[in-house]
């Protein structure tokens, strides 16, 4: 099947899936009880379980975004969020200013958004400082600045759960699992008016994108400024990473399998890529976290178990499929 006979069937599906989720987990919640003047089974609908929804859309939207735009600038489809690190430094970033205590709001972004922002940020400079060489930039070196940089995001972490008191420790915790469940009902509005320029810029820059893949010399002939346009995704996804950090946690691996089944699906183009892995990157983990909220009903298991379940044997596959293919060379 051709990748343009699987949009019809790829969009109908989404939508079903998007519109299907708020339904699930909650036997009292049916199209036909919204129809009735219950106001707690409305009021439970349209306020927690349509806003929970967007947000898990829009989270794994982000991230998959994320993970596409990385493993084309460092030209590995290793490369996400999570394997280099800026997950970890935006995670180390609101540890921070949990621990500090204080109260911060810039431009209607929170504190927490802040100081996540500029983790990711600074995590992206370290491992791109310690990925470039005289020979340019090493995606085997890029993959161990990543783990390198992530351990030390994680061990600053634990240094600071363990000078914490008790119910930091907790919260700190908690969030570091990475759930939906704990963010706020209106963040899915504030993802969204970072998200939607974010997106905007990265679509309008599918062909960089292309180039960037195929390599530095042949962008560069084409008359691509390599640096800024480095610059730009990388702020970009700063900017959403932090984001995503700060309103549910670290979720790990959505970056890596969505953006790789995409791939398979519709090729490595990014004009077809980036719509299709950003719409199956929200449907993605709008799935995973319906799985969350029903699978030990009434309790809730926090999403990012269930994508970091997938992810880790994912990843080993991956792995060992690149290292098989090299070794067949």
């Amino acid at each position: 099947m051709g990748s343009k006979a699987i949009w019809p069937i790829f969009l109908t599906a989404s939508v079903l899936v998007v519109l299907a989720a708020p339904f699930f987990g909650l036997s009292t919640i049916s199209p036909l009880s919204l129809l009735k003047e219950d106001e707690s089974v409305s009021s439970i609908f349209w306020n927690l379980r349509v806003p929970r929804v967007l947000v898990a859309f829009l989270v794994g939207a982000s991230l998959s975004l994320g993970g596409i735009v990385f493993q084309s600038v460092f030209k590995n489809e290793l490369a996400s969020p999570f394997t280099l690190g800026v997950t970890s430094g935006a995670a180390f970033g609101v540890a921070v200013y949990y621990q500090l205590g204080i109260a911060l709001s810039v431009a209607g972004l929170s504190g927490s958004t802040i100081f996540s922002m500029a983790g990711a940020a600074a995590a992206i400079l370290i491992v791109y400082s310690l990925s470039v060489g005289r020979m340019g930039l090493s995606p085997i070196y890029m993959l161990l600045a990543g783990v390198v940089v992530s351990f030390f995001f994680s061990s600053l972490i634990l240094f600071l759960q363990y000078i914490s008191d008790f119910t930091q420790v907790f919260r700190i915790s908690r969030w570091l699992m990475g759930s939906i469940d704990g963010a706020p009902l209106n963040a899915w509005w504030h993802l969204l008016i970072i998200f939607i320029p974010a997106a905007l810029v990265i679509f309008m820059k599918r062909d960089e994108l292309n180039l960037l893949l195929l390599g530095e010399e042949l962008a560069q002939s084409k008359g691509l400024n390599i640096k800024a346009a480095r610059l730009v995704f990388f702020v970009i996804v700063s900017l959403l990473v932090g984001l995503v950090v700060s309103v549910c946690g670290p979720i790990g691996f959505i970056g890596i399998m969505v953006p790789h089944i995409a791939r398979l699906l519709v090729g490595h183009d990014h004009r077809y890529l980036v719509p299709f892995g950003l719409i199956l990157g929200g449907v993605f983990l709008t799935i995973c976290d319906l799985i969350a909220r029903v699978i030990i009903a009434p309790y809730e298991m926090p999403v990012g178990v269930i994508t970091a379940l997938l992810g880790g044997p994912f990843f080993l596959w991956m792995l060992f499929h690149k290292i098989s293919l090299e070794q067949s060379r």
